[in-house]
């Protein structure tokens, strides 16, 4: 019943932080993530694979790639390896960003078939637009802005059980213009 209430208030009447809510709320509070960082060329020539670790714990997040920790770089938005994935991409630190209004111009996109809300986020210089589907308040797709020109993207492309959480368990990341994407992969969860 609970959650038929959520999709009523979703599809309907809710605000952009009750939004944004929803998506934090499929996001573990407590977590070990580990899976694959592969960067592809635009034709799908791998050009380098890492594994990766990520630890969320009141609070407090640690990453470790190929075995070797990483510190969150300042601004969270720097790539990773040569890869198109930051920091931001890998733990969605923008979802719990204070200033976040709708995209008037964009309300009712679609994404993969499921009918958005479309919220921009921002904290400093940082700006994100994230799609937000209305019917299970999953975060679908999100742009990171400098200006007015989209800089990257990221948008999930599979989605799998772990325990008796749904979460995207292969992500893209692209940075535009780039001539390369990257794949996130989630292989395990705990």
């Amino acid at each position: 019943m609970t959650a038929l209430i959520a999709a009523f208030l979703l599809s309907t009447n809710a605000t952009p932080h009750e939004l944004v809510a929803s998506c934090r709320a499929m996001v573990p509070a407590d977590v070990e993530l580990s899976g694959r960082i592969i960067l592809r060329s635009r034709k799908g020539i791998v050009k380098a694979e890492h594994s990766y670790e990520l630890t969320r714990s009141n609070a407090v997040t640690r990453l470790s790639v190929d075995g070797r920790a990483l510190q969150a770089p300042a601004g969270a938005n720097g790539p990773i390896l040569g890869t198109d994935v930051t920091w931001s991409d890998l733990t969605l630190d923008y979802l719990w960003w204070d200033d976040v209004s709708f995209d008037a111009e964009r309300e009712g996109e679609s994404v993969h078939g499921q009918k958005c809300a479309v919220v921009v986020l921002k904290k400093g210089g940082r700006r994100v637009r994230a799609w937000v589907d209305r019917k299970t308040g999953a975060l679908m797709q999100a742009e990171e802005f400098d200006g007015e020109r989209p800089l990257r993207r990221l948008w999930g492309t599979r989605i799998r059980k772990f325990g008796d959480r749904w979460m995207a368990n292969a992500m893209e990341v692209e940075t535009v213009g780039s001539g390369h994407r990257t794949k996130i992969t989630v292989e395990e969860m705990k």
